[in-house]
């Protein structure tokens, strides 16, 4: 396996690449550059030795995953293993939300009318221009 015995500690970024926290390795060491991943919470640098037991906090896409180390391993590693290798203690993902529909037309209506236009305008809060809209005011 990708595992060593005898190894007590391991770079930072390797092992939150190793387990699958970040796609690539460059993207987890622009992360501990950055200032995003903590360690038992210091800001530490990429290459920071993380030990069993230590707590990694790595934030990216607008939220915080907290895992405490479980297993170190120095390579990159299969889903099914990288699981075991950590205990996740993050807070559950928001749930989405839905992004209101704006406008939409049938494909194939065409070019919205004036009327149509004016609609939408409206619909949308925008105020006219034109001769007509100082006759409003």
């Amino acid at each position: 396996m990708a595992s060593d015995e005898g190894m007590t500690t391991a770079r930072v970024d390797s092992w939150i690449w190793s387990v699958r926290l970040t796609k690539t390795r460059s993207i987890a060491a622009a992360a501990c550059r950055a200032g995003h991943v903590r360690v038992n919470g210091e800001r530490v640098k990429p290459a920071h030795g993380v030990r069993s037991g230590d707590e990694v906090r790595l934030r990216q896409d607008g939220r915080e995953r907290i895992v405490v180390v479980t297993r170190l391993v120095r390579k990159r590693v299969g889903a099914p293993v990288a699981v075991e290798c950590y205990v996740d203690n993050s807070p559950p993902v928001p749930p989405r939300q839905e992004i209101a529909v704006i406008a939409v037309r049938d494909r194939g209506a065409g070019r919205p009318t004036k009327r149509d236009r004016r609609e939408l305008d409206q619909l949308r809060g925008r105020l006219g221009t034109g001769p007509e809209s100082d006759q409003q005011s």
